[in-house]
């Protein structure tokens, strides 16, 4: 191994499955592009959860480190776009499931997946949201061009959750009027602060119900799926719209299609993996605008690199609230 070593969260090809651990690891890691950098923050996000205990196929390339985001300062550039010095974004792109990723001291990836820093952001800031901020302004976007007003109720499912909370900050600046399901009630303070206007236990959308319901929702955020968002649907309003990102209550969606041709209404699938690069810079900057240092605050907590393997579990549980930032 080369004497020039950093420490990294690796996993391993192992009898049976995988093997993870910490380790001082080379370059020998990483895979080879044009930009290397000295990472200094990543999150824990529940796909890394997945990663962490080798769930959902979600590791592809063996050895590599996971972490599907992470932020940090450019150490060497083939790309004419960064130099050394530059500080750096990633999400997405397959970081941290078939490349190599954030939970790693040194981290090597292609020019055109990253973005530069915005101004007033810190790195440590850029994580507090990560991959789980950009997808929350994601679906807050998307449901902007759908033509969703401010002053309208959005529901938030998932809401004490890294997506949910921070979507429930941002549509409560916007000026909606944000209703949170949740499954932990004993979050409705953390939720009433973020600015929810109402705390909904998730048992009320949990069991299957009629394909047509009581018009209520103007818009929702759905970072759960399942039968959640098949009863969220059937609540949207006429020419409403449902932006989905997520999957931690299933796969399926138990609806039909009434509410989409009796309605209007509109499922907009929302893919932070492989967002475009225009619309990657348009929400970073919006996010750089519309969450304060006080915002991101009472969203995070910070742990250590060492910290992450004993988190998996809590976060494929539901037992995480809001942001863990990794300080790498």
């Amino acid at each position: 191994m080369s004497t020039d070593t950093f420490k990294a969260i690796v996993a391993r090809k192992a009898e049976g499955g995988q093997s993870v651990a910490l380790e001082q690891a080379d370059e020998s890691l990483l895979p080879a592009a044009d930009v290397t950098v000295d990472v200094a923050w990543s999150t824990l996000n529940y796909k890394d959860g997945l990663a962490l205990k080798g769930l959902g196929r979600i590791l592809r390339t063996f050895p590599m480190a996971p972490g599907i985001d992470f932020s940090g300062t450019v150490r060497t550039s083939d790309s004419p776009e960064f130099k050394p010095g530059d500080q750096v974004i990633l999400t997405g792109w397959g970081v941290g499931e078939t490349w190599s990723g954030g939970f790693s001291a040194r981290a090597r990836a292609r020019s055109e997946w990253l973005v530069k820093l915005p101004e007033g952001m810190s790195p440590r800031q850029a994580m507090a949201i990560g991959t789980a901020g950009f997808t929350a302004m994601l679906c807050v976007m998307a449901l902007e061009r759908h033509g969703i007003e401010a002053g309208g109720e959005v529901l938030v499912t998932g809401a004490a959750g890294g997506v949910g909370s921070i979507a429930v900050r941002l549509l409560s600046r916007l000026g909606y009027r944000v209703v949170a399901l949740t499954g932990r009630p004993e979050e409705a303070g953390f939720l009433t602060g973020l600015g929810a206007s109402e705390i909904l236990d998730r048992t009320v959308l949990q069991a299957p119900g009629k394909p047509m319901q009581s018009e209520r929702w103007a818009g929702v955020v759905d970072t759960v799926g399942g039968t959640i968002l098949a009863n969220a649907i059937a609540a949207t309003k006429a020419e409403g719209a449902v932006a989905a990102c997520g999957l931690a209550g299933g796969t399926d969606l138990p609806t039909t299609v009434l509410p989409f041709i009796l309605r209007g209404v509109c499922l907009l699938g929302v893919n932070s993996v492989d967002a475009p690069m225009a619309r990657r810079q348009e929400a970073w900057a919006r996010l750089a605008r519309e969450l304060t240092p006080a915002d991101l605050d009472g969203l995070t907590q910070e742990v250590a690199l060492e910290d992450v393997l004993g988190l998996a579990d809590d976060i494929l549980a539901g037992k995480v609230r809001g942001r863990t930032v990794v300080r790498i």
